[in-house]
């Protein structure tokens, strides 16, 4: 999928704008499909992003009991 970049976006921005969060590897990945915005912490206004297939993750959160 293919957005272009808001004015003084980043790339956690987009993430989380298109798929309403930024965990389960949806970073890590979209940085793989473009590598040259690896150098770049704020984008260009029009920049081209590339963005992942998102699949529904579920989210595991690992819990402590305090209490018994």
């Amino acid at each position: 999928m293919k957005v272009y970049a808001q004015q003084n976006d980043n790339l956690d921005a987009i993430i989380y704008r298109t798929f309403g969060t930024s965990y389960g590897g949806l970073l890590e990945e979209t940085l793989l499909l473009n590598p040259t915005l690896t150098t770049q912490a704020t984008l260009t206004l029009g920049t081209v992003v590339i963005l992942p297939e998102h699949t529904t993750r579920p989210l595991t959160q690992e819990t402590i009991q305090l209490w018994n």
